[in-house]
């Protein structure tokens, strides 16, 4: 009888198969994954692909709402700070324009003031990061430096430029209000009034020190509200932190049930893979050991 070539193929190929069912399996419970390479599942992978670029545009989205959380933060600390100052202003604007108040005590008062001018400015020029913080989106200087020309003493070195952040595909946040806007805007001049409340207070003038005291207060009610929307800031963005946290989990699951295997399912396909491939070899070589016989008769 003669030798029969088609047969041998045949089974060489099912040894092929049946090592790569081995292959396969062991892959699988090495990497915890049920389609290492796009030959596995195309259209699981093409899904997986999509998956992991969605889940890569959270990551950025939670990186940005972390970074400008903590910068608003920041920034309502330290508005926290600036209206405790104002109110400490008012305060002692309130006393030096009482007619009972001498001049002397109202050169302190002053003095106090000047201080809390320059309390204000450093506050003002608090950084985040190695950025000013009030400075608009200009970096590398104070966002106020001093400036004998200038009727408050300072001169703004910033810009009005807002910088908006993505946290979401379809949501933005601003990040920062400029210290003109803050500080030094003409509707309610902070530094301005302190600085005018100083002079006042310097000259005598109960009427002037009044006038002044009313500006800060005026001041401080507009600060105030500026400060809210920081505190409405913090609010989105630790909702919206909330809310990626939850979709990072919910993606990570569709890739697991897309790509993932449990450790169980995988020991148990190999060990049926492996015995399927013992199998097949011992069924291969009785199969060529009689297709030999055959040919030698």
């Amino acid at each position: 009888m003669r030798f029969n070539p088609s047969l041998n193929a045949s089974v060489i190929i099912d040894i092929q198969n049946s090592e790569q069912a081995v292959q396969t399996a062991f892959q699988q419970v090495s990497t915890g994954l049920k389609v290492n390479q796009p030959s596995d599942d195309p259209s699981a992978s093409s899904s997986y692909i999509q998956l992991q670029a969605q889940a890569a545009n959270v990551d950025q989205y939670s990186s940005n709402a972390s970074s400008v959380l903590s910068q608003a933060q920041t920034a309502d600390s330290v508005l926290t700070s600036v209206v405790g100052l104002l109110n400490q202003a008012i305060t002692l604007g309130t006393e030096g324009a009482n007619s009972t108040t001498s001049n002397a005590d109202r050169q302190s008062i002053a003095t106090n003031i000047q201080g809390i001018l320059s309390n204000v400015v450093g506050l003002a020029n608090t950084t985040f990061q190695g950025i000013s913080l009030f400075g608009g989106t200009v970096s590398g200087k104070a966002a106020f430096t001093a400036d004998s020309t200038s009727s408050t003493g300072y001169t703004y070195n910033g810009n009005t430029g807002v910088n908006s952040i993505s946290v979401g595909s379809s949501l933005s946040v601003q990040a920062n209000i400029p210290g003109s806007t803050l500080f030094t805007n003409s509707s309610a001049n902070v530094l301005g009034a302190l600085s005018s409340l100083a002079s006042a207070l310097q000259a005598g003038n109960s009427s002037t020190i009044a006038i002044a005291t009313t500006d800060i207060t005026s001041a401080l009610q507009y600060v105030t509200a500026q400060h809210a929307v920081y505190g409405n800031t913090i609010n989105q963005l630790t909702s919206q932190e909330t809310y990626l946290s939850q979709e990072k989990v919910t993606l990570s699951s569709r890739e697991n049930s897309l790509v993932g295997i449990d450790a169980a399912t995988a020991a148990e396909n190999l060990t049926q893979a492996e015995t399927s491939n013992s199998s097949v070899l011992a069924a291969a070589a009785k199969v060529i050991q009689n297709s030999l016989l055959n040919y030698l008769k």
